[in-house]
């Protein structure tokens, strides 16, 4: 399964989709999602946080055709393209990349995430629930870094 956005693996992701700016959901193509998939997650995180990894944005019961989330999906809990959980800055939806400034370059997953079996959650959730509830029927992922400083 491949994921992939506006940047490239590895690039650095435009300040549109930071703190620094609008602070919207950047667009993200999926392809290669396996016939065996029920549905998809997607968890967003940043492991060079100084107080340890940080969410950014959960969103699950993703519909397994899907093959392209738009960018600025909308901070609420419900939306056509999944369910949204809680940040780690206490929101739902999307927290783009805000590191500390001087803090050096920091590392943004999106982990999209092949469910072999729906998961039954609700909205709001936060990142540990929805790991309880995935463990053991992953079907496959896609990882898409990006990175960003300020």
């Amino acid at each position: 399964m491949k994921i992939t956005s506006v940047f490239g693996n590895g690039d650095r992701i435009p300040s549109k989709y930071t703190c620094d700016d609008e602070d919207i959901s950047p667009p993200l193509k999926i392809e290669g999602v396996k016939e065996n998939t029920a549905e998809l997650a997607l968890i967003m995180y940043d492991p060079d946080a100084p107080i340890g990894t940080f969410y950014h944005w959960l969103l699950y019961k993703i519909p397994r055709d899907v093959v392209e989330l738009p960018e600025n999906i909308p901070k609420e809990k419900i939306t056509k393209y999944g369910v949204q959980g809680l940040n780690d800055f206490n929101d739902i939806g999307y927290g783009g990349p805000c590191p500390p400034r001087g803090h050096g370059t920091h590392r943004y997953f999106f982990l999209l995430i092949a469910l072999r079996e729906s998961v039954d959650l609700k909205p709001g959730v936060r990142v540990n629930e929805l790991f309880d509830k995935i463990r053991g029927r992953v079907a496959g992922y896609g990882v898409l870094m990006g990175t960003y400083s300020r």
